[in-house]
């Protein structure tokens, strides 16, 4: 469509990054999950070159992605029930919802994993000071009474 976006992607073939053995029609335009936007690939024109192609997405790669998007759910929910059971803080549910680890999170946060470990647990949350929620929060763009809470 006019004015489509192109999102870069550069596909890995048999040989390695870059060594595609797919001609230029054989490029994939199954619905995909970017929805507007369109996959930069690489094919072979009927030259024998390397060419950019758009491609609107590939049947395979998306059922690919909802399956890990519907796990990452799944592990989302899983943590937001451990927190309303008081077996987690709201650390963990506000961690697992932008996809990080302990060690990750302790690393834009500027503590330690085992710190961050340690945040995990109900009664040490309850307890930090605002300097330290002020720096969870900052991490994930929210508020400090937002982090203190999960989505019911």
């Amino acid at each position: 469509s006019p004015g489509a976006r192109i999102w870069p992607f550069f596909l890995t073939g048999p040989r390695g990054p870059g060594f595609l053995t797919m001609r230029k029609k054989e490029v994939p335009q199954d619905q995909g999950i970017l929805e507007d936007y369109r996959e930069l690939v690489y094919a072979l024109d009927s030259e024998g070159r390397y060419v950019r192609v758009p491609s609107k997405g590939w049947s395979v790669k998306t059922e690919a992605n909802r399956f890990a998007w519907d796990q990452i759910s799944l592990r989302v929910e899983k943590t937001r029930r451990l927190i309303l059971e008081g077996r987690l803080s709201p650390l963990a549910y506000h961690m697992e919802r932008n996809h990080m680890n302990p060690a990750l999170l302790g690393k834009y946060a500027g503590f330690s994993r085992w710190r961050v470990k340690r945040h995990l647990k109900p009664g040490v949350f309850s307890r930090l000071g605002p300097d330290t929620l002020k720096k969870y929060a900052s991490v994930f763009n929210i508020s400090t009474e937002t982090l203190k809470t999960v989505d019911r």
